[in-house]
């Protein structure tokens, strides 16, 4: 049964965006829909009736916390809440006992009840952060998985080839490692796609590695009747460090539930390339929106700070609330910005036409510093930046591949170690 859910009014046609418009702001971060021409027939026709679309989500409990990552998928579910769309938030309290295999070298151990009861529980504190609690539908999928019986499973499994199972990546590379794969494992994009039927949803989101298994639920809809859905994908959110997954094994994450300034500090700690695809995907700015962003801070007309400074404000209020972003970025400006900077502070000068080893226009911030003499060799300036003792423009570089562009002239603030403060002007 449905938890925590209001009856959604139908929206008459006139009150919803027109497809193109929809769609523009549908695509903002998105890695693949399949197919864009079935989901932009859904929205015209969703139109025409006043109809909303069914839009559904469905995320297995197995850990109690949620980080940014995890948010990136559930934030494009509140942008079709946003269009007037019925957005369908499913717990896989069932499917979370068996585990997915996407992307995983051998069987999970299963996960208990009790376990899969609490987090879930957690789940939605975190999700209704988010998502409109009163304009969300809940599910779980035990109410109809956890009554099915023998003959409903071989039911089940007759619509699917074992042959097309066996293509699954996942599954293909263990078998060629002579690694094993449990019965119940093909079981789980099977018994995930009867969520798909249940539901009778017209699009379901997922991360690209759940491709496989949303290509299976659409197929599956198919053979039961239904039109099958339309697919959307996300990327995956990149972590802290730049380069890897955002994942708490590796230490680099915001979880959800952080304190508010520990969040803040985090989010300032990242390169400012990368603040552009955590504008993407972790904030409603629309597309426009970003572009003109990038426009101005590629012109100077607006420092990278800036924008980086607004970004984790968003998000510390997006969790926190308004009180708790203010104070996180009055902290952060204290601890970071208040320093005072020698009035002889020096400027050393860097231009694309400086023959410093870089590529493209481009150059490591450590190779940088050990051509300018503010480290004393390359490898000790990657050493400096991972230990977090450098800082740009107010904020802790700890990737030692971290570049700056020599093609857009600008002037940064240095700081490497506590003394060494000097200004970069790129020319």
């Amino acid at each position: 049964m449905s938890q925590g859910a209001k009856p959604i009014p139908e929206m008459s046609g006139h009150k919803f965006k027109p497809v193109e418009e929809q769609l523009a702001y549908i695509k903002k971060g998105v890695a693949e829909i399949i197919p864009e021409a079935e989901l932009a027939a859904k929205l015209e026709n969703s139109r025409k009736t006043g109809k909303p679309l069914r839009v559904y989500l469905g995320v297995d409990p197995t850990a109690p916390d949620l980080h940014l990552g995890h948010t990136v998928v559930l934030r494009k579910l509140k942008h079709f809440q946003d269009l007037g769309h019925t957005a369908v938030f499913l717990i896989g309290d069932f499917s979370a006992m068996i585990g997915d295999p996407t992307g995983v070298s051998e069987t999970r151990p299963p996960v208990s009840r009790e376990q899969v009861d609490a987090n879930a529980e957690t789940y939605l504190a975190q999700v209704f952060k988010i998502l409109d609690r009163n304009k969300t539908e809940v599910h779980r999928n035990s109410d109809w998985l956890a009554k099915m019986n023998a003959e409903d499973v071989v039911r089940l499994c007759s619509h699917y080839r074992l042959a097309r199972m066996l293509e699954r990546e996942d599954f293909r590379s263990r078998l060629d490692k002579g690694q094993p794969i449990s019965v119940h494992e093909l079981l789980y994009p099977l018994l995930t796609a009867r969520d798909a039927v249940e539901l009778q949803s017209d699009v379901e989101l997922g991360a690209t590695e759940q491709k496989f298994n949303l290509l299976v639920h659409r197929e599956m809809q198919r053979e039961y009747g239904l039109p099958g859905q339309a697919i959307l994908t996300m990327p995956i959110l990149v972590g802290l460090d730049g380069q890897r997954k955002m994942s708490k094994s590796l230490g680099n994450y915001v979880g959800i539930t952080e304190d508010s300034y520990e969040m803040f500090k985090k989010i300032m700690s990242i390169s400012d390339s990368l603040m552009w695809p955590y504008l993407e995907l972790l904030t409603d700015k629309t597309a426009d929106v970003i572009g003109k962003l990038q426009q101005n801070v590629r012109a100077g007309t607006t420092h990278p700070k800036q924008v980086k400074v607004s970004l984790a404000s968003q998000i510390v209020r997006d969790f926190h609330g308004e009180e708790a972003a203010l104070q996180a970025a009055s902290n952060w400006e204290r601890q970071f910005s208040d320093r005072q900077v020698p009035n002889d502070a020096p400027v050393k000068t860097l231009s694309k036409d400086n023959d410093l080893g870089s590529k493209q226009g481009k150059i490591y911030l450590s190779r940088a510093l050990s051509q300018l003499h503010a480290a004393p060799s390359r490898a000790e300036a990657e050493r400096l930046i991972k230990q977090g003792a450098v800082e740009l423009d107010g904020a802790v570089i700890k990737d030692p591949r971290h570049e700056i562009d020599l093609h857009h002239p600008r002037r940064y603030l240095l700081r490497v170690g506590k003394k060494n403060i000097f200004y970069l002007d790129v020319k």
